[in-house]
């Protein structure tokens, strides 16, 4: 399965050159303006990393594919899950946690890259919020949640979406 996410090393050069390029015959809009805001934080200090994702509308697939695990569907599209065909209802951010997991399957994620993906805010050093929305869903999603088959904890790192299934 291809990976929706990647981390990339940039140097300040190659962010200095591409935000002068963007700047100077990018295109205008909204999109493009938080780039160029996401370069001078980095610049700046305030911004350690950027996560960039593509929109949904950006290519046909973006978004819109129905991603099955086992017995688990989740529809980003209309923000649907169900087991064995039974709907699963889900707050917006566990719905949000989920699909960021399962879209990334088999990718180990710490909670504060898990939070940065899900929040628009800075994160608050407060590991327990992550941890009680992956004990909620587990509730709502697993067959078993004392024995997860979905949402994996790796010990001392974080968590991952099984690629097993």
């Amino acid at each position: 399965m291809k990976k929706n996410i990647g981390f990339i090393t940039l140097d300040s050069s190659l962010v200095q050159w591409l935000r002068e390029t963007l700047r100077t015959s990018g295109p205008q809009s909204l999109s493009a303006q938080e780039l160029l805001e996401g370069f001078r934080d980095l610049l700046d200090g305030t911004a350690g990393s950027l996560m960039l994702e593509l929109g949904e509308g950006s290519s046909p697939a973006a978004g819109s594919d129905i991603i099955c695990c086992g017995a688990l569907s989740i529809d980003p599209r209309l923000r649907r899950v169900s087991r064995d065909g039974t709907e699963i209802p889900l707050t917006p951010k566990e719905f949000d946690i989920l699909c960021f997991l399962a879209r990334n399957r088999g990718e180990v994620f710490t909670k504060e890259q898990i939070y940065q993906a899900v929040w628009e805010s800075d994160y608050l050093l407060d590991d327990s919020n992550i941890m009680a929305f992956i004990r909620k869903l587990r509730k709502k999603i697993e067959p078993n949640p004392d024995a997860p088959e979905y949402i994996l904890t790796i010990w001392g790192i974080g968590y991952k979406f099984s690629d097993k299934l």
